[in-house]
C-alpha cells in the first residue's frame, strides 16, 4: 500500500502531466483538493512525532519574523534592527532557537524574531520545520531575507510557506459556504467572469466530504483559492523581500538580479547598515498600524508614547484596547487630526481614526 508521501508524489506528477484546459480543469481541481488533504494529513502525522515546539511569547505592538535559509544574515540583521544579541558566525545553522529582539519604530514597539533557517521540506516537518513555520503563521509580517547571490532560494521558501498554509501578500478569497442537509450543491457567482466553474466547485467539495451546500463566490478566483476557502485554515500575512549582502556586487548586477526576481525587493547590507532605514519604514508601512495620541481630560496629549492600533480602527476599538470600562462608561470622544472634519470634533464609537490623531475619551462618572 503506498505511503502518504508516495500518494502526494503520484498526484503532483499527474497534475504536471495533465494539460490544463476547459475539459480538464475540473479534474485538475479535484486532484489539487486531494493533494491539499494529503499534505494536511502528512503535517499532522509528522507533528505527533516532532520535538517540543519553540516557546516564544508575542510582545510589543506587532511581530515580524525573519525567514530565510541558514547563513543569509538574519542574525546580523536582527542585531542591527533591534536590541537583541543574536549569535552570528560564518557557518550554517547558527540559530538553533528563536531569538527575539525589540525594535522601536515611529513610536511603536515591534518584536522581531530570528528563527532557524527554512530548508526544503520544512512544511512537512523536516528540520523542525513544523515548529518554525508555526511561528511564522502567527506573525504580523514576514520578512524574507535572501543572499543576493542565491536568490533561487526564494522559490523554495515561498513553496514551503505555501504548503504550510501561509499566503503571503494575498487576500482571503470572498467565498461563503453554507452547508445544508439536502439539495445538493448550489453555486452562485456574483461576478460574471471567474476562473473556476460550477463543476470544479462540486468536485473540490466532494473531495472534502461536502455534498449539500449553498456556495456564493464573490471574487474572480481559481481552483487553489477555492480549496483554501474550503480548508479554512489558511493565514494571510503581508511580506517583504530583502536582498542582503549587496555590498559584494555592483549596481548593474543588482539591477539584473532584481529584474529577474520580478517583484518588489529592498536591497540592503545588514553588515554595512545600507538601506536599513528604508527597510524600517517599509516594515512600519506594511504592518498597517497607526499612532493615536491619547489626551486625558483637562491635560496635554501624550506625544511620547502613542497608542498603536491597526489602520481602520475606530474609537470603539481604542476603548476596547484601553480597558473594558471605557466602553461601559463612554459618553463621547473628542478628535483632533486628519480624521476630524474640524478641530475638537465630538464623535461616537464608530468614528474611524487616522495615523497621528489626538483622541480624548469622555466618560461617565
Amino acid at each position: 500500500m503506498p505511503t502518504i508521501e508516495e500518494k502526494i508524489e503520484e498526484i503532483e506528477n499527474e497534475i504536471k502531466e495533465t494539460p490544463y484546459n476547459k475539459a480538464t480543469q475540473h479534474h485538475i481541481g479535484k486532484l489539487k483538493a486531494k493533494l491539499a488533504e494529503l499534505r494536511e494529513t502528512l503535517i499532522k502525522k509528522r507533528a505527533k512525532k516532532s520535538f517540543a515546539g519553540f516557546s516564544i511569547k508575542k510582545t510589543g505592538d506587532a511581530t515580524v519574523v525573519l525567514v530565510g535559509f541558514p547563513s543569509v544574515g538574519k542574525s546580523t540583521l536582527l542585531n542591527k534592527l533591534t536590541d537583541a544579541s543574536s549569535k552570528t558566525a560564518e557557518y550554517d545553522f547558527t540559530t538553533l532557537n528563536v531569538i527575539p529582539g525589540m525594535m522601536n519604530l515611529n513610536g511603536a514597539r515591534i518584536q522581531v524574531l530570528d528563527i532557524p533557517g527554512i530548508i526544503s521540506g520544512a512544511s512537512s516537518g523536516k528540520g523542525r520545520g513544523k515548529e518554525v513555520l508555526s511561528i511564522v503563521r502567527n506573525a504580523d509580517l514576514i520578512l524574507i531575507l535572501l543572499d543576493v547571490l542565491q536568490t533561487e532560494q526564494l522559490y523554495t521558501i515561498e513553496k514551503e510557506l505555501y504548503e504550510a498554509g501561509i499566503r503571503m501578500n494575498e487576500k482571503p478569497p470572498k467565498v461563503r459556504i453554507k452547508k445544508t442537509t439536502k439539495g445538493g450543491i448550489s453555486v452562485v457567482f456574483s461576478r460574471r467572469h471567474t476562473r473556476i466553474d460550477q463543476r470544479t466547485v462540486r468536485e473540490i467539495l466532494s473531495v472534502n466530504g461536502i455534498h449539500n451546500a449553498i456556495v456564493t463566490i464573490h471574487d474572480d478566483i481559481n481552483d487553489e483559492q477555492f480549496i483554501d476557502a474550503v480548508m479554512g485554515n489558511r493565514v494571510y500575512i503581508p511580506g517583504i523581500i530583502a536582498l542582503n549582502k549587496i555590498d559584494v556586487i555592483d549596481s548593474k548586477k543588482l539591477k539584473e538580479i532584481r529584474s529577474k526576481i520580478g517583484r518588489e525587493t529592498i536591497p540592503i547590507s545588514a553588515e554595512k547598515g545600507t538601506n536599513l532605514d528604508r527597510l524600517r519604514n517599509e516594515i512600519f508601512r506594511r504592518l498597517h498600524i497607526m499612532r493615536i495620541y491619547m489626551k486625558p481630560q483637562g491635560r496635554e496629549p501624550d506625544f511620547k508614547e502613542p497608542l498603536i492600533v491597526k489602520k481602520g480602527s475606530t474609537v470603539g476599538d481604542v476603548c476596547e484596547k484601553l480597558h473594558k470600562d471605557f466602553k461601559k462608561r463612554f459618553r463621547y470622544a473628542i478628535i483632533w487630526g486628519k480624521s476630524a472634519r474640524f478641530k475638537a470634533q465630538k464623535t461616537g464609537f464608530g468614528h474611524v481614526l487616522e495615523d497621528g490623531d489626538v483622541l480624548s475619551i469622555v466618560t461617565k462618572r
